[in-house]
């Protein structure tokens, strides 16, 4: 069964399933900036465009472009920036 999430007034919007690695959303940000918090850790993908990080405890922002992934602890908030509307999948632990 598939659950769709709204964010941010409908800015951010994510399919929730099961896949063979566990729970995980596919979904697509609107261009903007946006602040998420964890309850696990996060494995997160760009599908295409370009996602711009900012890691807690981190002072400086890092770009993935399409197919890089980077993984974020459980129970931390991290701020995104994208200037393109940027789908992604994120994968759960």
């Amino acid at each position: 069964m598939f659950k769709t999430n709204l964010y941010f007034d409908g800015n951010v919007v994510s399919i929730a399933f099961e896949s063979n690695e566990g729970r995980a959303t596919v979904g697509v940000m609107k261009a903007g900036e946006y602040e998420f918090g964890t309850d696990t850790i996060e494995v997160m993908t760009v599908i295409s465009g370009q996602l711009t990080i900012l890691q807690p405890n981190e002072t400086s922002w890092k770009s993935y472009s399409k197919f890089e992934s980077f993984e974020v602890a459980k129970g931390v908030r991290f701020k995104v920036k994208c200037s393109e509307n940027t789908p992604y999948l994120c994968l759960y632990k």
